[in-house]
């Protein structure tokens, strides 16, 4: 092992998304390591939109659009132009994102981003946006897995919430081959629920590389 190639010998499984696995991919490849690209989760536009076309094409009508993750951004941004809508067109309602990636995601989709959470969690948008979500009209984009932290918090504030599904969450199926590896790293709720399932595999059947997560 060099001082540049600290994971030299190693193998990573990752269990994000393929397609949100390639920088992390690049980045331990150059320290060293083997990567195994493991998703234990997969990303899709729900079956069933009525609710989420029907706040899209009502989005004037709302004060605050909260987006906690890129995911919901994208999700979110695709269906609007489904629908003929243009994420910078129009009456907007004021935007918010959990930290600076979803931020970043949202922008590049053309939403003017108000306002990033100083703390990276769902909850702490409606902490400190406080008293400047009494009364008003939230709507709130994001995965049918999501929990109820937030949008109870929001409407402790003072909130009207619209929780609606932007995207699926699922899993991938079946593990592959992981003999030989090392730590999982994990990105999201379902993909550490995924992973927690696979490690209790791992524990009874014996390959190292899923016993421990670092999420």
């Amino acid at each position: 092992m060099s001082a540049d190639k600290p994971l030299d010998g190693k193998c990573i499984v990752v269990t994000r998304a393929v397609e949100q696995s390639r920088d992390l991919k690049e980045r331990l490849e150059k320290l060293g390591a083997r990567v195994l690209l493991l998703p234990a989760v997969s990303f899709s536009e729900p079956a069933d939109t009525t609710d989420l076309d029907r706040a899209i094409r009502s989005l004037e009508t709302y004060d605050w659009l909260l987006f906690t993750s890129a995911n919901a951004a994208r999700f979110f941004a695709s269906r609007c132009r489904k629908l003929g809508r243009n994420p910078e067109g129009g009456d907007r309602p004021r935007c918010a994102a959990v930290g600076p990636a979803t931020a970043s995601a949202a922008a590049a989709e053309a939403f003017a981003i108000d306002y990033v959470a100083k703390e990276f969690l769902g909850v702490a948008l409606a902490r400190e946006l406080g008293a400047a979500l009494g009364g008003k009209r939230v709507l709130l984009p994001r995965s049918g897995r999501a929990g109820r932290d937030l949008p109870d918090a929001l409407r402790a504030a003072g909130a009207e919430v619209t929780e609606i599904v932007a995207y699926h969450t699922g899993g991938v199926g079946a593990a592959a081959d992981r003999a030989g590896c090392d730590p999982a790293a994990a990105a999201g709720p379902a993909a550490v629920e995924v992973g927690a399932r696979l490690a209790r595999d791992a524990a009874a059947t014996g390959p190292e590389c899923l016993r421990r997560a670092v999420s």
